[in-house]
């Protein structure tokens, strides 16, 4: 599903490039506060999140754009959905991210993963496809500019495939808190 705009997909682009060049990124880890694990070795990727106070237009449509999605839902699917989270995701070269569901051990507030992915010319070779365990079945997906993943957060095993080049997204949640 496109999600964003081509125009509002580059402006995300250009500005996680931005965060990259000032050395904003952060090494991600695994669990909350409480059980946070930065050692790990199942994820490989950089993070910086996304906040209203911060002065990027794109930033602000973007997350505009997600509390939007969060009423129609609540309107039409009575989802009870009170509050989002959401980062910029760089993984370079040779990262990937191991087998795993997004919710926490010991928070149950995530409801609803939403991954919006910013890479243009994506070819199949470049790796780096979120795969999506769904019984038997695995679901593929390439990280192509405009695509976006919309997934229960507590019931959908997924991962993403080793890269062989930068591979960017906003990656979230949709909570009850």
């Amino acid at each position: 599903m496109n999600f964003l705009t081509e125009n509002l997909s580059s402006g995300l682009h250009e500005n996680i490039l931005k965060i990259q060049n000032e050395e904003l990124m952060i090494a991600a880890g695994i669990g909350n506060e409480e059980m946070k694990d930065t050692k790990q070795k199942i994820r490989g990727d950089k993070i910086y999140w996304l906040d209203k106070s911060h002065e990027n237009i794109h930033e602000q449509r973007f997350l505009q754009m997600a509390e939007d999605f969060i009423a129609y839902l609540n309107m039409t699917c009575y989802t009870g959905i009170n509050a989002y989270e959401f980062h910029y995701a760089v993984y370079e070269e040779g990262s990937f991210y191991k087998r795993h569901k997004d919710q926490f051990i010991n928070d149950n507030g995530r409801k609803y993963s939403l991954i919006n992915y910013l890479n243009d010319d994506w070819v199949e070779e470049d790796g780096g496809q979120l795969l999506i365990y769904q019984d038997e079945h695995i679901q593929k997906i390439s990280p192509r500019s405009q695509t976006a993943v919309f997934f229960k957060s507590d019931e959908t095993e997924h991962e993403v495939a080793k890269t062989s080049r930068q591979r960017m997204s906003i990656t979230g949640w949709l909570k009850q808190v």
